[in-house]
């Protein structure tokens, strides 16, 4: 994901696409451990953009209480 996508969500969908991401994670994580899991660096991606998100979150917090 893109973040000029993020950045044109609001505060609402940015947590829930954080909540949806995270469990995507975990998800890949657990498919990781049980030897599932053929492309390892999917477990990259969704890190990134995790930190993408919450990044942009952070900005519009903070752009809102200004």
């Amino acid at each position: 994901m893109k973040a000029s996508e993020l950045r044109a969500k609001d505060v609402a969908e940015l947590e829930k696409e954080i909540s949806d991401l995270l469990k995507a994670h975990f998800g890949l994580r657990m498919q990781k451990a049980t030897q599932q899991l053929s492309n390892h660096s999917v477990l990259g991606k969704t890190r990134r953009d995790i930190a993408r998100a919450k990044t942009v979150l952070a900005q519009k917090k903070k752009e809102a209480a200004q």
